[in-house]
């Protein structure tokens, strides 16, 4: 089994959410919230502040967690050929912008970020992601966790 842990960025002003298109090594690309892997001896409310800079050139400020999600993704609806289940642990901040202005990432697996409304996520080919830290940012569970976010159609792992 593979494992990964990650920390998201949700930034919703004036009813949009800010979003970027991950691009998959097959070319498939779908929108998700700003963020990722937690490097080696990182700490995830630095990462998440590194991601945002990375991902849409903005600066970010952390302004509180959200919560955290962790999902199991099985085998055979992972885009890896042969490969095992994985689980994936993303945590969730609430982040507001103080600076930079919006770019797309250079060389990176994210392009084109941008301010999405809210009204529009549900036609958009996205990452459950997207749905997990808008419920927790609407709702604000006092256990930081949400109902899961069924995967199928537009919404992908």
């Amino acid at each position: 089994m593979s494992f990964r842990l990650a920390a998201y960025a949700v930034c919703i002003r004036d009813r949009h959410v800010l979003l970027a298109r991950h691009v998959r090594p097959d070319g498939a690309r779908n929108w998700t919230l700003p963020g990722g892997r937690v490097e080696h001896a990182e700490d995830p409310f630095h990462t998440v502040r590194r991601e945002v800079r990375e991902e849409t050139g903005y600066i970010a400020e952390v302004r509180r967690l959200l919560g955290v999600d962790s999902r199991l993704i099985p085998a055979a609806e992972r885009a890896v050929p042969g490969g095992s289940e994985h689980q994936n642990i993303g945590i969730f901040y609430e982040v507001r912008l103080v600076g930079g202005r919006l770019r797309a990432e250079p060389n990176g697996e994210t392009d084109d970020p941008t301010w999405t409304p809210i009204s529009e996520i549900p036609d958009l080919r996205r990452s459950s992601l997207v749905d997990i830290g808008i419920a927790l940012a609407r709702s604000r569970p006092a256990t930081g966790r949400t109902a899961p976010v069924p995967v199928g159609g537009l919404i992908q792992h």
